[in-house]
């Protein structure tokens, strides 16, 4: 799923192809992805777009007379830049706006179809769009922590809960923690203060860093491969390889459509997370440590 960093790339991406362009044509493909029908859709066409912005992991795009199109990419959507008058297409287009420089398509390369195309009127229509999590980047340390503490989660669910933080899924949430050496199952409400200030600046450097260097990608060409999976990534999808920091093998912990990596000697003291699944197979003969882990395959 595009988070934070991904989302500022398309952004900026955008500014260069669509602000100041007029929209004048929007081509729907697949009618799952338009959820709004007041304003219709075609009184989009025409008006020129005026600035883009950002609502969590959301983009929008302000357009004449008070308008905005919304765009919900969740896991598997993503925008495309081609030629004026590209065809959608079949099986993973959704819909395709057509500016005066060029066409934006808009894909989902899923058979789960969960992404979105919102148009409203009016500034006070974004607000159905807020989930009520702080910015990272822009929050303080004070903030962050109350943000945190706000209910009682494992930090990998506080960081990807939109209510909580704006923008954060699950790729970034095992970077931030495995930069603050902090367990995904810590609890929040349980850190120490010091952990809490280690987290904040984990996640503003984890999430800034990132956001600079794709962002300078966009610059010179539109984002083509966004995706969760970066080899420069220290953790997440490493599932296996070694830590950038200490060389243990990266460890993973799946529940439902998601999963945790995490380094269990920067991060857990050694100690495996148990997987609900392979725990509940196992039991007794669940490894308790990367010790004992390392022992049973002979390392």
């Amino acid at each position: 799923m595009p988070e934070l960093p991904d989302v500022e790339a398309y952004l900026e991406a955008l500014r260069h192809v669509a602000v100041g362009h007029v929209l004048e044509r929007v081509r729907i493909g697949s009618a799952i992805i338009l959820r709004t029908v007041d304003p219709p859709i075609a009184e989009a066409e025409g008006k020129r777009v005026m600035a883009v912005r950002r609502i969590g992991k959301r983009l929008v795009l302000e357009l004449e007379g008070d308008l905005f199109l919304v765009i919900h990419l969740m896991i598997a959507g993503r925008l495309r830049w081609r030629e004026k008058g590209t065809r959608i297409p079949a099986r993973v287009g959704h819909a395709a706006l057509d500016l005066d420089g060029g066409t934006l398509l808009l894909t989902e390369a899923s058979p789960h179809k969960r992404a979105s195309l919102h148009l409203v009127r009016g500034e006070a229509a974004l607000e159905q769009f807020a989930r009520g999590g702080v910015e990272p980047l822009d929050a303080d340390l004070a903030t962050f922590g109350e943000a945190l503490a706000r209910e009682s989660h494992t930090l990998k669910r506080a960081l990807t809960d939109p209510r909580l933080f704006s923008g954060i899924g699950n790729a970034y949430s095992d970077e931030i923690l495995h930069r603050a050496r902090l367990s995904p199952t810590a609890l929040t409400r349980a850190l120490s203060d010091d952990e809490v200030a280690r987290l904040w600046r984990a996640t503003r450097e984890v999430l800034g860093e990132w956001r600079d260097r794709l962002v300078a990608e966009a610059r010179e060409a539109f984002p083509e491969k966004v995706t969760a999976f970066r080899p420069e990534m220290a953790v997440h999808g490493r599932y296996g390889k070694p830590c950038p920091v200490c060389g243990s093998p990266v460890q993973r912990i799946r529940y439902a459509e998601n999963e945790a990596n995490y380094c269990a000697r920067c991060q857990t003291g050694g100690k495996l997370l148990a997987d609900r699944a392979l725990s509940r197979l196992l039991r007794d003969d669940w490894p308790r440590t990367l010790e004992e882990l390392e022992s049973r395959r002979g390392g």
